[in-house]
């Protein structure tokens, strides 16, 4: 392909891409789906190449051609066995040095962020970019600080994190959030000119109500006129699937209803003590045809995660056909309306029973169906198309008059746009 093929991506030409995460794991999760779909898009639909900085066992480095992985050597997270810690700035700036990638982008506001301005104060020419993937004032520090130093006191320090987060984003060349309510106003509200927003996407031909399993439903002990609701997503403190079993066991027992919860975590293991024989356990689904399966023989989608930045496993179930029951804050309320769903208090368990059963008597097969076609309007293709041809050309020309001394790297090209 050359760079006047007129498919090409606004006559970026070949250029290295790179992606600087923590938010890494092998089983899983929102910022690896993204990661691995923007790798494919480049090798197949572009000239570029593409390197993935994340943290692993140990130090290695994997070249494929146009694709490069490097591995930065990082403990696991307390509690979150999956992820790690990669906390070594030096060798990230190592790996940087080495390849010198055009753009950076980083899915993290830690430490990492503070790599790719430091490569940058010694590479100019270099673009750097922030996704953001996580809304870590809310999930990491006001929400479980509130249990321990009351609501005030956690509240001033989530704003304190989220003047961090202004501060540091204003150094990058570019800002996208994945939804308006999951992080875009935030960022605004903090001074933070934000680019665009490029929503995540679902593969569409692996889910749908199609993938329906009447065989499935029999094993578990279901008729057609018994709910099966679903969880999808880590069993942890952040996910909240506690307080979605909470809701559950307050549902009416006559009603028969089943919940599964597909996942790990360390939560998996209280749950389980339970011994409710109407909770199913399968763990990890590492298959998408089992997993579609699973979603699309189920009735009800069901989240207390209040702080979704875009939410990826609710567009899985809406485009297998699920109306869902979730809670009001964050990207829910870009996802889910009356019309698709129930969404009512973050962590209110009485709440969600009252919505599950308000939704389960209404006409669901109306709100499958719509939420379906809602799911629909959300591609990888949509989501790459975004990201290549609107957010990475308009990064470049910021970084061009931030080198020229021009204007403000982020706000000319807003004023522009």
């Amino acid at each position: 392909m050359s760079r006047d093929d007129p498919d090409f991506p606004l006559g970026l030409g070949s250029k290295l891409f790179c992606d600087l995460t923590q938010s890494w794991s092998n089983v899983g999760g929102g910022v690896r789906t993204y990661m691995l779909h923007k790798r494919r898009h480049i090798l197949e639909a572009t000239a570029h190449r593409h390197l993935m900085i994340i943290p692993g066992s140990r130090d290695e480095v994997i070249e494929e051609d146009r694709a490069v992985t490097v591995t930065i050597r990082s403990p696991r997270v307390p509690g979150s066995p999956h992820y790690r810690l990669m906390l070594r700035n030096g060798a990230v700036r190592e790996a940087l040095d080495h390849f010198q990638p055009d753009l950076i982008e980083c899915q993290d506001a830690y430490n990492l962020p503070w790599a790719a301005i430091g490569h940058r104060s010694r590479h100019p020419d270099a673009t750097i970019v922030a996704a953001y993937m996580t809304d870590f004032p809310t999930v990491y520090v006001e929400r479980p600080l509130s249990r321990f130093i009351g609501g005030a006191m956690a509240g001033l320090l989530g704003r304190i994190c989220y003047r961090y987060c202004g501060s540091l984003y204003r150094r990058f060349d570019a800002v996208f959030a994945l939804s308006e309510n999951g992080g875009a106003s935030k960022l605004r509200a903090y001074g933070v000119p934000v680019l665009g927003i490029v929503p995540l996407g679902v593969e569409l031909g692996e889910f749908g109500p199609q993938r329906r399993d009447a065989e499935l439903r029999r094993k578990l002990g279901l008729t057609d006129e018994q709910p099966l609701l679903i969880y999808v997503g880590r069993l942890d403190g952040e996910k909240k699937p506690d307080l979605v079993v909470d809701a559950f066991r307050r549902l009416p027992e006559e009603l028969g209803a089943k919940l599964v919860l597909i996942g790990e975590g360390p939560l998996k293991e209280d749950i389980a003590a339970l011994a409710d024989p109407r909770i199913v356990m399968p763990g990890y689904v590492k298959d998408r045809a089992a997993l579609s399966r699973w979603l699309a023989s189920a009735d009800i989608y069901v989240s207390a995660m209040a702080d979704e930045t875009f939410g990826i496993s609710i567009i899985e179930a809406q485009a297998s056909g699920l109306p869902v029951v979730g809670v009001a804050a964050g990207a829910m309320l870009d996802r889910v309306t009356d019309r698709i769903g129930r969404l009512g208090p973050v962590g209110d368990a009485d709440a969600m029973a009252h919505n599950l059963l308000d939704l389960w008597n209404g006409d669901i097969g109306a709100m499958s169906d719509r939420a379906r076609a809602l799911a629909l309007e959300y591609s990888w293709d949509s989501s790459m198309e975004a990201l290549f041809g609107q957010v990475y050309p308009q990064a470049f020309a910021a970084a061009a008059r931030r080198r020229t001394g021009l204007a403000a790297p982020v706000d000319t090209v807003l004023a522009e746009a």
